[in-house]
């Protein structure tokens, strides 16, 4: 059974950090394009971040020099590190996991989420001004 497990997320206030994590089961990372999304009531989910097997990551306008992602095979763990917070990131956060050695697209691509098979529940992330 594939399993994402996202965790970390939390309430902070504007300019804090937070480090969400997103272990999985069932699947090897180190061989997949993984996403990060996060998504607001009310509004479709967006892609925040694309990782490729390689470890090359792609950002979303709204994550560049503020968030970074990286990965740790051994653990089969993602990570999505979240410097200067805004209240604008407030949002529920999933991490995705794609077929083997897919390929992977740039996070705000319309089509990005069809490239991706497998997802977490989520881990929620609040930003007070």
């Amino acid at each position: 059974e594939v399993q994402l497990v996202e965790s970390g997320g939390g309430s902070v206030q504007a300019g804090g950090s937070l480090r969400l994590s997103c272990t999985a089961s069932g699947v090897t990372i180190s061989s997949r394009c993984m996403g990060w999304f996060r998504q607001i009531p009310g509004k479709e989910r967006e892609g925040v971040s694309t990782t490729d097997n390689n470890g090359s990551t792609n950002y979303a306008d709204s994550a560049k020099g503020r968030f970074t992602v990286s990965k740790d095979n051994a653990k089969n763990t993602l990570y999505l590190q979240m410097n200067s917070l805004k209240p604008e990131d407030t949002a529920m956060y999933y991490c995705a996991a794609s077929p083997r050695f897919a390929r992977c697209p740039r996070p705000t691509l319309p089509s990005v989420e069809a490239t991706f098979r497998y997802w977490g529940q989520g881990t929620q992330v609040t930003v007070s001004s």
